[in-house]
């Protein structure tokens, strides 16, 4: 097999990829740490700060509950809550997210901007990596608020709450997925392939593949990285193929095709077995939260006085750290397996390995992999094969005659 990679090249790889393994190893001891700080240390003052901050705003801001629209929204939240503190609540669980944000502000610093910049592989300008972790960290505001507020209201009022929040939510997420094509636009700005061969070509091959599909759609990430990537988001009615800027760029029609192929093969996996084992975990998790509450609140951890006492808002965090680094590797195992097998799916639909090949190949270099990582590396959670695997599995064949239609071109936005 021809190297992917010049000497030169790979070892210039292996330098970029050295502090990404090295952040691998050491993190999730980092943050056991944080957590331990947290919980050893910060709860009660942080708890105290809330109360007192909540009073004041509760006082600067009682307007609020007779406000026309707003009162609502407070007495909703007063009538889930079930007594006054909320509020404390609320802030209590920002400040431990915040903090714990802050203190991986150097390491996202780091190995977002600068590392990415030091090797060629970013296009961020200051400004807009400083938007984009804004924006990712008000989603994740969002996200707390929610937990925070409905699962312990929730909690506070019903006995098998953990039921009543486990079977929507699970419900909820067997469709979620539809959503997927709205999420990235949060991000990045998205517009339909123009039309033209490459179009046409796609959706030929998505009718001999079976696949529906609303649209292809362009997405412009050449903004913040040099990455190439291309995916299928949302399902039934919403389901689109995404293919970014630089894919259209770096890549032969065949190429592009190739990749889009390999995606079909996902959309044909069997889904609803993992879907419902998600389903089932997530209730499965709830009750487990659920008996940690009421032993914090039985042995009075962190000063709690009562069930579902919001000072106990990190142990979740804990257990969620403890949940996920246990079955990470578990869940990767069979993502790689998933990954072989639409390699597989992408060389029958296209029966042209020899554009599959060129695309993996123009795709590790463009995006730098590493194609033989340390063993750990892949059994602690890559989804995907290593790329020298990936290429090894690929049949030997001739070269197709290159399309009339020549290389493609970023699209004009």
């Amino acid at each position: 097999m021809e190297p992917i990679f010049t000497p030169e090249q790979l070892a210039e790889i292996e330098a970029y990829h050295l502090p990404l393994y090295i952040r691998s190893a050491v993190s999730p001891l980092v943050y056991l740490g944080v957590l331990a700080l947290i919980l050893g240390v910060l709860v009660r003052p942080f708890y105290r700060w809330s109360e007192s901050s909540a009073a004041w705003l509760s006082q600067r801001l009682a307007f609020l509950r007779t406000a026309p629209v707003l009162r609502v929204v407070v007495q909703a939240l007063d009538r889930l809550w079930g007594e006054p503190g909320w509020g404390a609540a609320l802030l209590f669980a920002l400040l431990v997210e915040l903090f714990i944000e802050l203190v991986y502000i150097p390491a996202n610093i780091y190995f977002g901007y600068v590392l990415e910049h030091r090797y060629g592989m970013s296009t961020y300008t200051p400004l807009r990596f400083l938007v984009d972790e804004l924006k990712g960290i008000a989603l994740e505001g969002v996200a707390v608020s929610a937990l925070a507020l409905g699962m312990y209201g929730l909690a506070r009022r019903m006995k098998r709450w953990w039921l009543v929040l486990g079977i929507p939510t699970a419900l909820l997420m067997l469709g979620a997925s539809a959503l997927d094509p709205y999420r990235s636009q949060v991000f990045f700005e998205q517009k339909p392939l123009e039309q033209g061969p490459l179009r046409e070509r796609i959706t030929a091959l998505m009718a001999q593949a079976d696949v529906p599909f609303q649209d292809v759609r362009v997405e412009k990430t050449s903004v913040a990285s040099k990455r190439l990537q291309a995916y299928f988001a949302g399902q039934g009615p919403t389901r689109t193929i995404v293919l970014n800027d630089v894919m259209l760029r770096e890549l032969q029609p065949d190429e592009v095709l190739a990749a889009v192929a390999h995606e079909a093969g996902h959309v044909h996996e069997p889904k609803w077995p993992g879907r419902i084992a998600a389903s089932v975990a997530l209730v499965a998790l709830l009750y487990v939260i659920d008996r940690m509450l009421r032993l914090s609140a039985a042995r009075g951890w962190f000063g709690t006085t009562r069930f579902a006492d919001i000072r106990t808002f990190p142990l979740l965090w804990l257990l969620s750290f403890f949940v996920f680094f246990l079955s990470t590797p578990i869940s990767s195992a069979f993502s790689r397996e998933r990954e072989r097998e639409a390699d597989r799916y992408a060389l029958q639909l296209t029966q042209d390995p020899a554009a599959f090949r060129r695309m993996l190949v123009k795709a590790a270099r463009v995006n730098k992999m590493n194609p033989d990582p340390p063993r750990w590396i892949v059994l602690k959670g890559h989804s995907h094969p290593p790329i020298s695997e990936r290429l090894a599995a690929v049949p030997r064949a001739p070269e197709k005659k290159a399309p009339a239609d020549g290389p493609l071109t970023a699209p004009t936005h």
